[in-house]
């Protein structure tokens, strides 16, 4: 398996994930990230951790949609909140029974996909990004390279209003790694580690 925009130089060997560019086994290229990113924080001296006292930055529908390239029936971040730079977001996304996936996805008992749930943060991931990087959608795309400890608790149906606090595990350049939740009030809907990396488009 090889992520979106990995630089693969010479043949993998089967059965074997790699990522990053230049190509290398997955596993080596999210450890070498986290200690490169490491030695950066130690440098700056700051943490990740948000701080309380900063409500953070409100993001409105009409900034979402500039940051993403996501339309309907596809873009499932409504709005988000609590935007600090480079550590965290809030995405918010109002379920109602017109979207279009509750049609055939059990009708009888209609819940949200849990891929889509899954999608949904990464909007919510690629939201932040883009704005820590401030990039140039115009000429560049934020695309979803892999998914770790993924788990499904609690369905979401129509009229729910889901949740998604993410944050920035680490990031190197245009490499960042989250850890994200979907929340129905207090129940955990959804959680999951998944990075994503800025590539040229044209």
């Amino acid at each position: 398996m090889i992520t979106a925009a990995s630089g693969i130089m010479h043949d993998v060997p089967p059965g074997e994930r790699w990522a990053g560019y230049p190509a290398k086994p997955a596993r080596r290229f999210m450890r070498e990230d986290g200690l490169a990113f490491e030695d950066g924080r130690r440098t700056r001296g700051g943490t990740m951790s948000a701080n309380p006292a900063d409500p953070g930055v409100e993001v409105d529908y009409a900034e979402v949609a500039r940051r993403i390239p996501h339309r309907y029936p596809f873009l499932l971040v409504d709005r988000a909140e609590s935007y600090q730079a480079n550590q965290s977001i809030v995405g918010v996304k109002c379920l109602t029974i017109n979207e279009p996936f509750f049609q055939g996805h059990f009708p009888g008992n209609p819940v949200m996909p849990g891929v889509l749930i899954v999608e949904a943060l990464a909007q919510t991931g690629a939201v932040l990004m883009s704005k820590t990087l401030n990039a140039d959608v115009t000429g560049k795309t934020i695309l979803f390279i892999s998914l770790d400890n993924c788990r499904f608790r609690n369905p979401v149906r129509p009229g729910d209003v889901l949740r998604m606090p993410v944050e920035v595990l680490r990031s190197r350049g245009d490499v960042f790694k989250f850890r994200g939740r979907a929340l129905v009030g207090e129940k955990v809907a959804a959680e999951a580690e998944f990075a994503a990396m800025v590539v040229e488009t044209g």
